[in-house]
């Protein structure tokens, strides 16, 4: 798998690269990085990559032919062509199934604006996709692309530890896409607040289920969007929907 960031702050991307479960797997060759500034794929003293909106307005918006210069690049450098994602508050909202998809497509070119924008003549030539990490704004693409980096590579085979640990982070489809249930480590008792006992019972088919309903639990109070549409994919069963029963009739009473 490998990624290409269009990036004015090429150095912002070292963590992702060097550090952590990402950086050992770039070690290993699990995945590759390209990266690409704008600037030098300019052709003027200043190394221009932004002008005034027409139109008028506050703010600067990106070049368009820096950076599909820089897009060129990146692909005649590639195997596997991949999709172009523009990081924008406008896209398309980024999950779990899409940081599959990309793992499962070889990677993709992620293009990282600033100021108020690129110019839309960039997009409607280059951009596959725009991704958004949520409703804010924030001052670059970078730190999405590198959540994206991030959350792709740790589902490549051999990133982690424990292959299972991918499997079990919520939005996984292991979990149907639920929020993961609470976890413990020792000691077993801090300041009086005791591990639960069925985590302690050595019965996994018991601690299964109390993980299930933890789960369940948890997206119901805080992600009930995610329980309908996990509902809707026919997702739960029988026991999901009785307990989620019981539940629902313990806050009646």
């Amino acid at each position: 798998m490998r990624f290409d960031v269009i990036t004015l702050f090429p150095e912002m991307l070292a963590a992702v690269s060097g550090q952590g479960i990402t950086g050992r797997a770039f070690k290993q060759g699990l995945w590759e990085l390209g990266l690409w500034n704008p600037r030098e794929f300019t052709h003027d003293a200043h190394r221009t990559v932004d002008d005034r909106p027409y139109g008028g307005g506050p703010g600067m918006v990106m070049m368009v032919d820096p950076l599909e210069q820089a897009v060129d690049a990146a692909r005649a450098q590639r195997l596997r062509q991949g999709p172009v994602l523009l990081m924008s508050p406008r896209g398309r909202r980024f999950d779990q199934p899409l940081a599959q998809s990309l793992v499962d497509g070889g990677g993709a070119i992620l293009v990282c604006g600033r100021y108020e924008g690129v110019d839309q003549r960039f997009v409607d030539r280059c951009v596959t996709d725009e991704v958004s990490m949520g409703d804010f704004v924030l001052s670059g693409g970078e730190i999405p692309a590198m959540a994206i980096m991030d959350a792709s590579v740790r589902l490549l085979p051999g990133a982690l530890n424990d292959a299972e640990s991918a499997r079990q982070d919520s939005f996984n489809e292991a979990l149907a896409g639920l929020l993961d249930s609470p976890h413990y480590t020792r000691p077993e008792v801090y300041k009086n607040q005791r591990v639960p006992a069925e985590l302690l019972s050595g019965h996994h088919a018991r601690i299964a289920v109390w993980r299930r309903e933890q789960s369940l639990t948890l997206t119901l109070h805080r992600r009930p969007d995610l329980l309908q549409q996990a509902r809707k994919a026919g997702l739960l069963t029988d026991a999901d929907e009785r307990f989620l029963a019981r539940l629902a009739g313990s806050a009646a009473s």
